[in-house]
């Protein structure tokens, strides 16, 4: 539905998760036979949950924990963990940090370069392991990094940017040509984030196995405030689930899967995430409250470091209990941040949908629930 903003500018109604629900069927069933599983490329994941590649959660050590979890744990290849041999002390420092202080501290300390041979040594340690290994690179990280990446070994590759595009324009340098980079290579590829229909629809067109429908950065991202750049995640999801349906026929059978990355940080909010056609999540917020969490309850993600234009900030998240516990429960919190398995499981079971891709035909109701 469109509305007019002035007599010159028309635009659509969007809709984030606060404004939407989920409505049961007549139909419920047996939350023991629900089935939260999900099958990747060659993959077959217990639980539709990667982890988002943010410092204030993902490590080696995290990587693993989800991996044995049941979901994938991706690891930001730009981050503290490919710039410094112990980076504990820079965690540390950023705990401390005044607000004041954030931000000149936090572009400092990501300052120090990525060294190829910490690239190696973090992924070894998780294949170490046993677990998928999924390692994450910004757009420009990836023209740059991209070939020790694949030489050091990823099970699944991320490309993760605050916008990703299949036609991006630059007179300066040769931008990166997703088409052909995913066609070089010989590992399924995550890219995003695509908030549209048309720009989700020509990423995969890539070749793409995942989009990742939705900017990221969840609670610590400055979008909306700084750039003036944001889109509702029910929309978002909902249009690029379109693009996946319109791509499989297009493409004669082709399935590239729809990953919501951003503002799920709540089990609410993962359940609409799934009723509105996303397969899987990429989870920030709510695994920068584990106990785990190498942020010690701080959460930031790249555009908080941002060394021109800084577009977020380190927020505190706190910390609530093991990842186990936010993940499976039992919960001992009315949030809905623990037991996030146990709520979508009881969402479905509610509905009557045995499995993720029944509950994405979900009804939903649209309401101003805030007035």
């Amino acid at each position: 539905m469109e509305i007019e903003i002035g007599r010159s500018k028309r635009a659509r109604r969007a809709y984030t998760f606060d404004d939407i629900a989920v409505v049961p069927s007549r139909r419920t069933r047996d939350v023991k036979e629900v089935s939260t599983s999900w099958q990747f490329d060659a993959y077959h994941l217990d639980i539709p949950v990667i982890s988002a590649p943010m410092d204030s959660f993902s490590s080696p050590a995290t990587a693993i924990a989800i991996g044995q979890a049941g979901g994938l744990g991706a690891i930001d290849l730009e981050g503290l963990w490919t710039r410094y041999a112990d980076p504990r002390p820079q965690f540390e420092e950023i705990a401390r940090l005044p607000v004041e202080h954030a931000t000149a501290t936090l572009q400092r300390i990501y300052s120090e370069p990525v060294k190829a041979d910490l690239i190696h040594a973090r992924l070894d340690e998780i294949r170490t392991a046993g677990v998928p290994v999924a390692g994450a690179l910004s757009p420009g990280g990836t023209q740059q990094h991209w070939r020790t990446v694949i030489d050091a070994g990823v099970d699944i590759f991320v490309i993760r940017g605050t916008t990703v595009s299949a036609e991006h324009v630059s007179g300066s340098r040769e931008p990166l040509n997703l088409k052909r980079f995913i066609y070089d290579l010989d590992v399924p590829v995550i890219v995003g984030g695509a908030v549209t229909y048309t720009s989700a629809l020509h990423l995969m067109r890539t070749g793409a196995a995942g989009v990742l429908a939705g900017y990221g950065g969840g609670a610590s991202s400055g979008n909306r405030r700084t750039v003036g750049i944001a889109s509702p995640m029910a929309t978002t999801i909902a249009d690029i689930a379109a693009a996946r349906r319109d791509y499989l026929d297009e493409s004669g059978g082709r399935y590239v899967h729809v990953i919501a990355d951003g503002a799920v940080s709540t089990s609410g909010d993962l359940a609409k995430a799934f009723a509105c056609g996303a397969d899987g999540v990429m989870l920030g917020t709510a695994l920068a409250k584990a106990d785990e969490a190498p942020g010690c309850g701080w959460h930031w993600g790249a555009e908080a470091h941002h060394p021109n234009l800084p577009r977020g900030e380190r927020v505190h998240v706190g910390t609530i209990g093991p990842l186990t516990k936010i993940l499976f429960g039992p919960s001992d919190s009315p949030a809905g941040d623990m037991n996030l398995m146990g709520a979508l499981r009881h969402a479905m079971a509610a509905n009557g949908f045995v499995d993720i891709k029944e509950f994405q035909r979900a009804n939903i109701v649209v309401s101003d629930w805030r007035r």
